[in-house]
């Protein structure tokens, strides 16, 4: 290597260091900055609006365009890059803190997504300028490949953050549709079990015979042979389960609906049902327990654990107990889902019975051998 070479390479190395210094500070600041996103702002503070947000996200998107750009060329001097750095974290910073604004009487699930999304953003952004920095420091002639696409991941982050939800009852919907979501799984591994024909028990079966649940039907589950395992009364426990999951999913595709109709009857309007977020909040963790419970008693069917299923049971009946409650509060009283309530009940207490019935039996059968 010639001495001219080596002072290139040397003098490159030093701007990368004095780079790398440069934007540790910036980074730091945005890490303290996203500390705030932690809590939810003080209700007595003045709420961002969504819309302020997305359009900050889109100066973001401007602004990485721009970097990438800068980064993967022909690099200028270390000043106009340093100006490039100060520009980008300005504006993230900026952007962050109207995340934060916007969560002013957020609920823990409209909280969460914020968050999430804003971080999502960080982190793309933390990641584009390390790589940009490192690959300078380094001298890197791959520039033009590596850094574009990290670019492009920042691009997605700000893209994203169209499709937040922007109340608490939009939020609270879509977790509860991923809950759904869940639920169907677990019903499709359940009609996936070799204990034969499931009967008409499906997806779409509901206590008031009206309920759409889409379920993804397997044409051939029903083709299924017997496995030898399974005796006939844990096959018939294990299509009672199946069958209290399949109302298990109509009660909370009725909860959904429930949102939903709560959502439109206050107009759109954000401020109209936030002295119901306690309540809406409460109804979705009943949701979620009632999942967990359902996730559980499906397990059981391999096990046949009594003790297991019986506190699986206990845990829906107080789910259920637990959505009465909340929907009572939010001042409704939908004819579908209680309905769907009833039915959900119905087949516990089939499946409650069956299994009391089995352990009587087994007590019968037992016999004592005597020494």
């Amino acid at each position: 290597m010639s001495k001219k070479g080596g002072r290139k390479k040397t003098a490159a190395a030093g701007a990368g260091d004095e780079l790398s210094r440069f934007l540790q500070p910036h980074l730091q600041t945005i890490s303290d900055t996203l500390q705030l996103m932690a809590d939810a702002a003080p209700s007595g503070l003045e709420r961002t609006e969504w819309s302020e947000v997305v359009q900050l996200g889109d100066l973001v998107y401007r602004q990485a365009t721009v970097a990438g750009m800068v980064w993967s060329g022909d690099l200028p001097d270390v000043e106009t890059l340093k100006e490039n750095i100060v520009a980008y974290f300005n504006v993230l910073q900026g952007f962050l803190l109207a995340c934060h604004g916007s969560t002013v009487g957020a609920g823990p699930t409209l909280h969460k997504y914020i968050s999430s999304f804003a971080k999502s953003v960080v982190d793309s952004s933390i990641s584009l300028f390390k790589l940009a920095v490192s690959a300078y420091e380094s001298g890197k002639p791959d520039r033009k490949t590596i850094i574009p696409p990290v670019t492009g991941t920042v691009w997605e982050a700000c893209l994203a953050l169209k499709k937040v939800p922007t109340t608490n009852c939009t939020a609270i919907g879509r977790a509860m549709t991923q809950i759904c979501l869940c639920l169907k799984d677990i019903l499709r591994e359940m009609k996936e079990l070799p204990i034969g024909d499931s009967g008409d028990i499906t997806a779409e079966k509901s206590s008031n015979g009206d309920v759409d649940i889409s379920s993804d039907k397997d044409e051939s589950s029903s083709d299924l042979e017997v496995d030898d395992e399974f005796s006939e009364e844990e096959i018939a426990i294990a299509k009672m389960i199946t069958a209290v999951t399949s109302d298990s999913l109509v009660v909370v595709k009725e909860a959904i609906r429930f949102i939903t109709s709560l959502l439109k009857s206050s107009g759109n309007q954000r401020d109209a049902s936030e002295d119901k977020v306690e309540s809406m909040e409460n109804l979705l963790s009943c949701c979620r327990e009632i999942a967990e419970q359902i996730n559980d008693l499906g397990a059981s069917v391999y096990t046949q654990e009594t003790s297991e299923m019986k506190s699986a049971i206990k845990g829906l009946y107080n789910g259920i107990n637990g959505m009465r409650k909340e929907i009572g509060d939010l001042g409704g009283s939908p004819e579908n889902i209680f309905a769907a309530f009833g039915g959900f009940e119905k087949s516990l207490g089939a499946l409650e019975e069956k299994i009391d019935e089995d352990v009587v039996n087994e007590m019968e059968n037992l016999t004592i051998c005597r020494s």
